[in-house]
């Protein structure tokens, strides 16, 4: 996607002495390399519920983000892909991230996720629902120690603004008044001072009434 991006890599070190890092060109491209060493631990989960992979990460616990293929219902809420593939999006391009999804009635609320790579973490996107502005998204951020960060100083400016070179799970929650039974359309939006970001495994749960949920129904004084 021609974004600054970061990773991160297990490797086993049984019999290893050194390790080598090559890359393509003077290796002025690579900003920073980061090591650190890895202990085992026992891993538990819920044996009802959909298993995850989670990769080890430094500075960050959250597990990567998986679009189901298929709409998947669990306790009355939906879960449905918008689009697995990573999409560019770019605000001196006017390039967006639109899609349209069916509903057949309207839920009681809606959780917009996604993963996004190089996000200015002060300016997240803004989402749009059915042509209106429902607010930016929020991002969920590892530590402020993560090497990822990128700094950036404009011209004539003071404030320094920091970018995350790599892809962080941001959330929206959608209003169920914004919803339509029928076709919605939503759009990703980036800030127009944010530059080029990209999305993936964008998703959408939809939450309806459960006969076992719990709902509290407030009267007036």
């Amino acid at each position: 996607m021609n974004l600054p991006s970061s990773d991160s890599v297990i490797i086993p070190m049984t019999g290893a002495s050194s390790i080598d890092i090559e890359v393509p060109g003077d290796g002025k491209t690579v900003r920073a390399a980061y090591l650190d060493w890895m202990t085992s631990s026992e891993v538990v989960h819920p044996v009802n519920t959909e298993h995850r992979d989670v990769i080890p990460e430094p500075f960050s616990s959250v597990p990567t983000l998986h679009p189901p293929p298929d709409d998947v219902e669990n306790f009355g809420t939906v879960t449905a892909t918008l689009a697995a593939e990573t999409i560019r999006i770019d605000p001196k391009n006017q390039e967006g991230a639109a899609f349209q999804f069916p509903i057949e009635t309207q839920p009681l609320t809606a959780l917009l996720t996604f993963e996004i790579a190089n996000p200015r973490i002060d300016a997240p996107p803004e989402i749009y629902v059915n042509d209106q502005d429902i607010g930016p998204a929020s991002l969920a951020l590892p530590d402020l120690a993560d090497p990822a960060y990128r700094g950036e100083v404009e011209p004539l400016s003071t404030q320094m603004q920091f970018n995350y070179t790599g892809w962080l799970r941001a959330q929206k929650i959608v209003p169920a008044a914004s919803l339509k039974a029928g076709t919605n359309d939503l759009t990703i939006v980036n800030g127009a001072e944010s530059g080029a970001s990209a999305i993936r495994a964008t998703q959408v749960q939809l939450k309806y009434i459960w006969d076992k949920s719990d709902y509290l129904l407030r009267t007036g004084h």
